[in-house]
């Protein structure tokens, strides 16, 4: 087994590991990046592009996400055209008065918060959107909603840290973590044994299994999303779109599960319609379901009746980080000193993958990150069992 070493290990080399690789190499730390598979092979590669602000909760969570979006527009400079980051602001959808009073209230909160955000009325909808149908009754805007592609991101952000000289070990899973008096040592792949004193779990929805090697029990279950890809079309949207029923579903496991469930509308650079996505609590299956597929078209159809003509060329799911309380989970873990959280994102690791980027930075390089780790961290959930 070969021996070597390094400053700090992030397991997963999704968008949260990549942005965490990236902050930390502008900060003169070079990491070394662990993959079991390639880069967004994981749920960074298999979602929408989505930087939505509106599907956030007022406070920390909302936030966080205000702060990651700022930094987008440096992220776009830096990484450039590639990214294809777009400022396009989006549209909360209201199909009903029950949607209308509850949206209304969080419209509020948000503002309250923070976020550039308003109700218009359904004409107003229509105006900007012309392909939705009557049946939308309202929405909320926010100019601050973005879109973004993902899958570039991720690789951008990797090439970005590279060149300030992070490693990259791909197609490496790590199967042990080795500690002694409570603190990290060294963690384990087939091939070798790396030296490390900081081992950061970036892992998603496998975060779980890496920090099993640690001895670490972490509340993340998989999610399911499944989405779907039409042909390319000349620009049919001009924001990125999500339902009112959509952020209910979110932060509701019991609605989820009752199969009520909202929609998600992008149309990306290249021309083709991203449209989702279920949210199921479906173990580790990433296959997609002629049940599911057909439950977002059906559900995203008469809301917009024009796509009904549209081709699907592909189908694909991702699974998603979920946490009990809809935050994720970051920073060190009291238990076990050197070993650092960075997963239970869900949905949200496009829209927050910067932030948590440079928050984990901050730390690891003994500096005060933009907002205290403390209501972020894993033991959080004990305390609250305890209470």
């Amino acid at each position: 087994m070969n021996e070597t070493a390094a400053d700090v290990a992030i397991v997963g080399a999704g968008v949260i590991g990549a942005a965490i690789a990236f902050y930390l190499t502008r900060r003169g730390i070079r990491p070394l990046v662990i993959e079991k598979e390639d880069p967004a092979a994981g749920s960074s590669g298999a979602c929408d592009g989505l930087v939505f602000l509106q599907s956030k909760k007022p406070g920390l969570h909302l936030e966080l996400a205000i702060e990651s979006r700022r930094r987008f527009e440096e992220l776009a400079q830096v990484l450039g055209p590639e990214i294809e980051f777009r400022p396009s602001g989006g549209l909360c959808l209201i199909e009903n008065e029950d949607e209308l009073a509850a949206l209304g209230r969080s419209i509020a909160a948000q503002r309250a918060g923070g976020l550039p955000v308003e109700l218009i009325a359904g004409e107003e909808v229509r105006r900007l959107e012309p392909l939705v149908s009557e049946r939308i009754l309202a929405a909320g805007f926010s100019p601050l909603d973005a879109q973004v592609n993902p899958y570039a991101l991720t690789f951008a952000l990797l090439r970005a840290a590279r060149a300030g000289g992070a490693r990259l070990l791909g197609g490496e899973p790590v199967v042990g973590i080795e500690t002694a008096a409570g603190r990290v040592r060294a963690v384990r792949t087939p091939r070798r044994r790396i030296a490390v004193p900081i081992v950061v779990n970036a892992a998603g929805a496998h975060a779980p299994e890496i920090g099993r090697l640690a001895g670490v029990e972490v509340p993340i279950t998989p999610r399911r999303g499944q989405l779907l890809v039409t042909a390319a079309r000349p620009p049919l949207l001009r924001h990125g779109l999500i339902s009112a029923r959509y952020i209910a579903a979110k932060f509701n496991p019991e609605l989820a599960r009752s199969g009520e469930m909202g929609f998600s509308l992008e149309q990306a650079e290249s021309g083709n319609l991203l449209i989702g996505s279920t949210r199921e609590f479906a173990g580790y299956d990433r296959r997609t379901s002629f049940e599911g597929i057909r439950a977002v078209a059906r559900r995203v159809l008469p809301v917009f009746p024009a796509l009904a003509s549209l081709p699907v060329i592909r189908t694909f799911a991702g699974l998603r980080p979920y946490t009990p309380d809809g935050l994720p989970i970051l920073g060190p873990v009291a238990s076990m000193e050197g070993f650092l959280m960075a997963a239970g994102h869900e949905g949200d690791g496009i829209a927050l993958s910067a932030i948590t980027g440079e928050m984990l930075a901050a730390h690891i390089a003994g500096d005060s990150p933009r907002f205290p780790l403390e209501p972020f961290r894993l033991e959080r959930f004990s305390t609250a069992e305890a209470a």
